[in-house]
């Protein structure tokens, strides 16, 4: 029995057993082409895969304690947190992750709310946690995606956007967290980007976001009773508007949103329910504002902006329109914020390049700034760690396209080869946080890191967002080439040894720049990349089929059909040349696995060396910890093997 349970372990952490001088998948994952990993290199790499992150989720409706999103075990699990620096108590214990939904009601009520779907499915379930016996009620129908849960300001209804009735389309819900059979359909919707904003002051309304591209979306108003619905943002402009993150002012006569009408930046916005008129409070602002909350008391506005990659926390008074003097905060990446109901403490998620994500609070009245959480990182200083170099190079067109440079240490004597990690989205932004075990390439193996935020990207203005939109699809991978011809440039980088990876969006640019610029590159790893918009638009799920079709163009539309077919890496894999990592979720609803093991199949014909790693457990990435640490272990052999050498 002793004998079995330390295989199991072993199988789940990706440990070898005594006498053993390798590493083997955890049966969880099916390895094709990978060669044995040597215990060794799992002992080298194994601090730098026992980073530790901690995300602040909800404060406590009376108390000064908060809910954060960490991991201890395999899996992420909300804990409680009584005071700074206090301990981390466990409070869910799923072998799936729980990092959806985290939240407290605004009142006092018993428990608190969260999302937790199956094996990386996202099919998210709503479920309310009894602190009193540690029992999680369902209040979902276990089977639909249910997304974007919004407490009422009573604590007696959850409203949240589900797919149940199509799964083509998000329709609005609400529940008595209390009752579950009391949960109905208070709006049928069309589409699949729909999704509740906030209550009004008396719960009598609702705010609905309509998202239909990165750059046009909508907010309706919402009877909360009858669910009949009107539009407070108009349509049929010349200009295709986005309006985001929409919250009612304390006395419900007005909402905050941001917006991007007449900008080319979201600002902060004040609209007037019943004039309709709009007020910019962040004229002066010249980037995204990308998320904004409001005192209990609606005396203040905290929101951050993203200024080259990173967040400025800033502070408004909302009686006089003015900016209050910015908090003096690390430089880093924020998220999360929300207000303490006391009005003063402002809660959030802080990460930095030295910093794994920790939960902190800010007083808006002092200025103190107190650390709830300090993350493990596995014994190392991470004082140590590069600091990211913001770079820029003139692309094909004359553009300017910029990223981040992590340059490993002084250690490291001449041209040192280059790792180009290309961010998903493709509407994303690779913002200069923690890089996590990526830290021991850069120092350990002295390999460059570069970070490109290629057009396409969002944080520098609209236009530039749909630079890179349908048939304008290959001019993205210009600037990638654009950059080697940069790295030729630098005396301290090796042009010869470089490799090219990325996730999601970014898995499709790998295997784009391998199939293009096969002789630019030594190797390339792609994670749940597609590899053929075309087949990819007609598997992903269905309520997300036609948000992708904007962004990369419809296949049912001939020539672009044609288009997306004649660009599809997977037509072109006769190009790869160099060898490739495919990584896959069996799960995963966004790229399915077709897309991974088509690609495989194609390059493997060819004879061109060809890893496949893939997790029966997992989706749109890897997030349970045996199978990260295996994908860190065999990502390192793959470096070494074919970027190295």
């Amino acid at each position: 029995m002793k004998h079995a349970r330390l295989l199991a372990l072993c199988a789940l952490l990706a440990l070898p057993l005594a006498g053993q001088d390798v590493i083997a998948p955890n049966e969880n994952l099916v390895a094709e082409g990978i060669p044995k990993i040597p215990a060794t290199l799992a002992d080298a790499v194994g601090r730098y895969s026992e980073f530790r992150r901690a995300s602040f989720a909800s404060w406590h409706p009376e108390k000064r304690e908060m809910l954060i999103v960490t991991r201890f075990g395999d899996t992420w699990q909300v804990h409680r947190v009584a005071q700074p620096g206090g301990d981390r108590r466990q409070l869910t214990f799923y072998k799936d992750n729980v990092r959806n939904g985290v939240a407290y009601p605004p009142r006092k009520r018993d428990g608190f709310a969260f999302l937790r779907d199956h094996g990386g499915d996202e099919n998210f379930q709503l479920f309310r946690f009894d602190p009193s016996t540690g029992e999680a009620t369902l209040l979902t129908d276990g089977a639909s995606r249910n997304t974007g849960n919004v407490w009422s300001n009573a604590g007696d209804r959850i409203a949240y956007g589900s797919n149940k009735r199509s799964k083509d389309d998000v329709d609005l819900w609400v529940v008595d967290p209390s009752d579950p059979k009391s949960a109905r359909m208070l709006c049928e919707l069309k589409g699949g980007g729909w999704g509740p904003a906030d209550w009004s002051p008396d719960d009598s309304k609702l705010l609905l976001a309509e998202f239909l591209s990165a750059n046009e979306s909508y907010i309706w108003l919402v009877d909360a009773r009858t669910g009949e619905k009107s539009l407070l943002t108009p349509k049929g402009g010349a200009e295709k508007i986005s309006y985001q993150g929409a919250g009612f002012s304390k006395d419900g006569k007005g909402i905050y949103l941001t917006s991007d009408e007449g900008s080319e930046f979201q600002r902060l916005i004040y609209m007037d329910l019943a004039s309709k008129k709009k007020t910019v409070l962040t004229a002066h602002i010249n980037w995204d504002v990308e998320s904004f909350t409001l005192s209990n008391d609606g005396a203040r506005l905290a929101f951050s902006t993203n200024e080259d990659g990173v967040n400025v926390l800033r502070l408004l008074d909302t009686k006089t329109g003015k900016e209050l003097p910015k908090p003096v905060i690390p430089i880093g990446t924020l998220g999360g914020l929300e207000f303490h109901h006391n009005g003063r403490d402002l809660g959030f998620t802080l990460s930095s390049n030295r910093a794994a994500s920790d939960a902190y609070s800010l007083d808006v009245t002092t200025g103190k700034l107190e650390r709830w959480t300090f993350s493990e990182t596995g014994g190392l200083n991470t004082e140590t760690f590069a600091e990211p170099e913001l770079i820029r190079w003139k692309s094909f067109d004359g553009r300017s396209i910029s990223g981040f440079l992590y340059r490993p240490p002084a250690k490291f004597t001449g041209k040192r080869p280059v790792v180009v990690d290309i961010h998903g989205g493709p509407e994303g932004q690779f913002q200069p946080g923690f890089i996590g075990s990526s830290n021991y390439t850069v120092n350990e193996l002295g390999i460059a890191r570069i970070y490109p935020n290629v057009r396409g990207s969002t944080g520098y203005g609209k236009t530039f967002l749909q630079l890179d939109n349908g048939f304008k699809r290959e001019d993205s991978y210009k600037d990638v080439l654009a950059l080697f011809d940069w790295i030729k440039t630098q005396p301290g980088l090796d042009a010869d040894r470089v490799m090219v990876t990325g996730g999601s969006y970014g898995g499709f640019m790998t295997l784009a720049v391998a199939t293009n610029y096969s002789d630019r590159i030594r190797c390339a790893l792609d994670v749940v990349g597609p590899s053929n918009f075309v087949t990819f638009l007609e598997n992903t799920s269905g309520y997300r089929r036609d948000l992708r079709r904007v962004e990369y163009g419809d296949e049912r539309d001939p020539k672009m059909r044609e288009f997306l077919n004649r660009i599809a890496p997977n037509n072109k894999a006769a190009e790869i040349k160099k060898p490739l990592f495919v990584v896959q979720g069996k799960n995963d609803p966004r790229v399915p696995l077709t897309e991974s093991e088509q690609m495989v199949a194609t390059v493997r014909k060819q004879g061109t060396p060809v890893w496949y790693l893939m997790a029966k457990d997992e989706g749109h990435g890897f997030q349970k910890k045996g199978n990260g640490d295996f994908l860190i272990y065999s990502s390192v052999a793959f470096m070494k093997e074919f970027l190295l050498k």
